[in-house]
């Protein structure tokens, strides 16, 4: 009777794994109909049905679920997983989440569509962007030093801090969308940006820390698809695309005179502000040059007095979904983790197999790169690449050398995306 139970994936687990992947090939879609400038059927389906919201909610649950079940759940006693791939796509579910909205929200009407969720989103950015300045003390995401990860549950950590660090990223592209907006967003929206978060001070300090570069060795290294690469001299003047959202939302922010009239030049916010004098270059200003006018702007305020905060009494909207879930869940996280512990994160081989099988369909490749208007690239080195890993499928290579390298990451991923293969 015992085997009977574990041989089968709980209701509930493969209802969520069904929903994953659908969201999965969502994203995948989202992704080729950009790139490959066949119009926006996605969004607009997203924005026909209602979606947004719904992928607001689910956001900020998956979020809530790291916060609040995750710590406890690695605490239980009878918590000692052999394989933590069922965690592993719990945690990738709020990345696979952000990565569609960021592709989506590049469009005005899925932020109108966004409705009241828009201020659930607006303060899970500021919560993302928050512990993004926190942690630029610590040069960013952590390495691949792989001596340090011994167990499956410390290699699951390595890698669920690192996708914590490209959510935040993430989440700045989708705030700078979001202020594209500004002309059409609610009152309680903006004064929530300006008043409540001040994200335009919190933006000053995103540019001065730069958490998405470093210096390594002498060399300037910029965090770009999923890994830090380095800058060639040539390319050290070039904006960055994460820069270049962090001053295009500025802009929004300053200078649409919907904010103009509700953003409150403080002292603080003056003297934050005024810290932007020193990054407007001229090879800056050639690059973008709207942010000529940011600067007129920032001559202005220096010159101007800063203002007394404001004490307006206005009835304002609040994001109802954190509050929400939190009321309702209270006093529950150990029910909870000990429930999941139970009939999700204790999967047979036999589950295990099924939905390694299940990703690797997924996460097919071929169909992609009929459609697809760049050429693989080295999982390695980046180069572009014309070999293929024979056993999984599912990673390009340049040279026989760059793959020997990069085994000892692919290796458990590899190994598992076969397995779901033989088990078809």
């Amino acid at each position: 009777m015992c085997t009977q139970m574990h041989t089968h994936t709980h209701p509930l687990w493969s209802r969520w794994n069904q929903q994953h992947e659908n969201l999965e090939k969502l994203n995948m879609q989202a992704i080729l109909d950009a790139t490959a400038s066949q119009g926006e059927p996605i969004q607009e389906l997203l924005v026909t049905h209602g979606k947004i919201p719904v992928l607001v909610e689910e956001l900020i649950a998956v979020e809530m679920w790291k916060q609040k079940v995750f710590p406890v759940l690695c605490r239980l006693e009878d918590f000692k997983p052999l394989n933590t791939f069922p965690i592993y796509m719990v945690v990738h579910h709020e990345a696979s989440i952000i990565n569609l909205l960021e592709t989506v929200f590049f469009h005005k009407e899925v932020c109108e569509s966004a409705e009241d969720t828009v201020l659930d989103l607006v303060d899970y950015c500021h919560r993302k962007l928050t512990l993004l300045v926190a942690r630029s003390g610590d040069s960013g995401p952590p390495e691949d030093d792989e001596s340090r990860y011994s167990t499956p549950m410390q290699e699951l950590q390595k890698q669920a801090e690192l996708m914590e660090f490209e959510i935040a990223l993430k989440a700045l592209s989708v705030l700078r969308y979001i202020t594209d907006c500004v002309d059409s967003l609610s009152l309680s929206t903006l004064s929530r940006m300006l008043s409540t978060h001040n994200l335009p001070c919190l933006l000053v300090e995103l540019l001065e820390h730069s958490p998405w570069s470093r210096r390594e060795g002498g060399k300037l290294q910029q965090f770009e698809g999923s890994r830090w690469q380095t800058v060639a001299p040539s390319e050290q003047q070039k904006l960055s695309k994460l820069d270049g959202q962090v001053w295009i939302a500025l802009y929004n922010l300053l200078l649409s005179p919907e904010t103009r009239a509700r953003y409150c030049l403080t002292s603080f916010a003056k003297g934050q502000l005024l810290k932007l004098r020193a990054f407007l270059t001229d090879t800056l200003l050639d690059q973008l040059p709207n942010l000529a006018d940011l600067q007129s702007f920032l001559t202005q305020l220096a010159l101007a007095e800063p203002q007394p905060p404001k004490k307006d009494l206005i009835l304002e909207q609040i994001p109802e979904i954190w509050e929400r879930l939190e009321r309702e869940n209270r006093g529950k996280w150990q029910a909870i983790a000990k429930y999941q512990l139970r009939h999700v994160f204790s999967p047979s081989e036999q589950d295990l197999r099924l939905q390694a099988r299940r990703w690797a369909e997924t996460y097919r490749l071929d169909v992609l790169e009929a459609v697809a208007p760049e050429r693989p690239r080295c999982a390695y080195c980046s180069a572009e690449a014309s070999k293929r890993c024979s056993r999984c499928q599912n990673e390009w290579y340049c040279c026989r050398e760059c793959q020997v390298k990069h085994w000892e990451k692919h290796g458990k991923a590899c190994v598992l995306a076969a397995q779901g293969d033989r088990a078809k």
